[in-house]
């Protein structure tokens, strides 16, 4: 069974920094560009971050550069996305999903065939 699990959200306050994991199992991650997506209340959801199958590109959000970063190990089919500094509008369900991409990856959620249930982040004080 193909399955993405997240982990690491929660609450924290403005200025504080988590660390999100996401795991695959029943396919292997090496295969797979991976991106991290949010959707906070209303609002649409939107790409995040995403890392090539390689690990050698890697692409973010204007609003998250010098804040966040993504990284890969393929070893442990996992998936990080480490957060600084987070601020209020950080706050959204975040959720990772896969994706055949070559040589690269796309904060485009279309393209994307595995998703996970999502972990909440909330950025208050």
């Amino acid at each position: 069974q193909v399955q993405l699990v997240e982990s690491g959200g929660g609450l924290v306050q403005p200025g504080g920094s988590l660390r999100l994991s996401c795991v695959a199992s029943g396919f292997t991650l090496d295969s797979y560009s991976i991106g991290w997506f949010r959707q906070a209340p209303g609002k649409e959801r939107e790409g995040v971050s995403c890392i090539s199958q390689s690990g050698r590109v890697t692409t973010y959000l204007d609003s998250v550069k010098g804040r966040v970063t993504i990284s890969r190990d393929n070893a442990k089919n996992t998936v990080y996305l480490q957060m600084n500094s987070q601020k209020p509008e950080d706050t959204a369900v975040y959720y990772c999903a896969a994706a055949q991409i070559r040589n690269g990856c796309t904060l485009l959620w279309g393209p994307y065939d595995y998703w996970g249930q999502g972990t909440q982040v909330t950025v208050s004080s």
